[in-house]
């Protein structure tokens, strides 16, 4: 029966995570930018997770693999969380949203998502890092009961792991950014800031089982439904 429903268990814990910035709208006056810079935050939890896919993937060989994801996607992050501090003015107008060019080579690409994430840490209150924590645990959740225990890492490749990260900020940032975009333009009512975390809930849980709806699949799902 626990086999059975690894993706209900962690679809529920990511719906809880969600729920965190919900309350900090209605008790803790959280503003879009809050949100949406929670949103980005997100992305290097699942980053975080991705590194560790590609290293039980590809073991030691796959150091490679796992440095350039770093570069790659990290540039990607700090590239788009750039943007995000630059809308929503997250950290106030004193921000210094510099992207920092003085690391060699390709190392410039870490170098700028390590000032953005300082420029969000500088800025961001305690409750913000809660959040994030709670994002950090669902995730975790998520890797344990479906990735490994329900096996989903079986038969994937890393090209495959590496992808799946940027697909999901496409669809899903796509989305709350022109959300945040409108809800800023409107002045950030309440009602709206509740809507575009509604909006974040509804697409993770449509994400959520367009990502595992293979996991009852899964030979211990299998087994389970063979018995009488």
């Amino acid at each position: 029966m626990f086999a059975q429903h690894r993706s209900t268990i962690t679809l529920a814990a990511l719906v809880l995570a969600n729920l965190v910035p919900l309350f900090g709208v209605l008790r803790l006056d959280w503003d879009v930018g809050s949100v949406v810079v929670l949103y980005w935050a997100e992305n290097l939890v699942i980053g975080f997770y991705t590194v560790i896919k590609l290293l039980l993937a590809a073991g030691p060989k796959g150091l490679f693999l796992v440095l350039f994801f770093i570069m790659h996607y990290g540039g990607f992050c700090g590239v788009h969380g750039l943007f995000v501090l630059g809308l929503t003015g997250f950290g106030g107008e004193s921000a210094q949203f510099s992207p920092g060019t003085d690391w060699p080579g390709p190392l410039v690409f870490p170098q700028m998502l390590l000032n953005v994430a300082r420029q969000v840490l500088a800025a961001a209150p305690d409750a913000l890092l809660w959040a994030i924590a709670a994002l950090l645990l669902s995730h975790g959740l998520s890797f344990l009961l479906n990735y490994l225990g329900n096996r989903e890492h079986e038969g994937q490749t890393t090209k495959t792991i590496m992808t799946a990260p940027y697909k999901r900020i496409v669809v899903l940032h796509i989305a709350i950014i022109a959300g945040g975009f409108l809800v800023m333009s409107l002045g950030s009512p309440v009602g709206l800031l509740i809507a575009l975390v509604a909006l974040k809930i509804a697409m993770d849980i449509m994400l959520h089982r367009r990502s595992h709806r293979t996991g009852q699949d899964s030979p211990d799902a299998v087994a389970q439904s063979s018995q009488p």
